[in-house]
């Protein structure tokens, strides 16, 4: 319970289990653009799963060179990576002394900084409605496309192990590309709403 009797939140008690303090500020002054660019909050969550895996590192003393500690966060949880190299990375931090899966269940979403920074922290972000709606509508087609990915994922292994489907060490793509006929330009769905709109005056 946090100090007013409340149940503390999954980020508040990461912030205080891997010592990290000065996160809370940092995710706030990003989420709000101030003094730099202002961060959306799934790049908020990568930062601060990024930090926990630094705080693990730290804690094993695990002797590491610069931008490697990214390269792990990639490696573990970047959908393109193959197995192998997954495996290979979780191999190298377990024996460095790292509990790779308890980390993994500490790694928060978009939706846990968002908590986090309007309930926890009492950050206000004042986003259009038409922010609001576009992020709405992403998060909805993320939904979509993870489901496509299990789906087939499943069917592939299914079928490989009655023994119908031949295939070795495999990686499931699921993209959606938007073509507009007008301009030409082709976009892939997340780049297309990021960006507000195609290449047409």
């Amino acid at each position: 319970m946090g100090g007013d009797g409340r149940r503390r939140s999954k980020v508040e008690r990461l912030v205080e289990t891997y010592d990290l303090d000065s996160v809370g500020a940092d995710l706030e002054a990003a989420w709000l653009g101030e003094g730099r660019e202002r961060r959306s909050l799934r790049e908020l969550a990568d930062r601060f799963n990024q930090a926990l895996l630094m705080g693990a590192l730290r804690d094993s003393e695990m002797s590491v060179i610069d931008g490697e500690p990214e390269n792990f966060y990639r490696l573990l949880t970047d959908d393109d990576v193959s197995a192998g190299q997954r495996v290979e990375a979780r191999n190298r931090l377990e024996r460095n002394g790292i509990d790779v899966d308890g980390l993994a269940e500490d790694f928060v979403t978009y939706q846990a900084v968002r908590h986090y920074l309007t309930e926890v922290r009492g950050v206000t972000y004042e986003q259009s409605n038409e922010g609001e709606q576009v992020e709405r509508e992403r998060d909805s087609i993320d939904r979509l496309q993870a489901r496509v990915e299990t789906v087939v994922r499943d069917t592939v292994d299914r079928l490989r192990n009655a023994g119908t489907l031949s295939i070795g060490d495999y990686r499931v793509f699921v993209g959606v590309e938007v073509l507009c006929r007008d301009c030409g330009g082709q976009f892939g769905i997340g780049e297309l709403l990021a960006e507000g709109g195609c290449d047409c005056e």
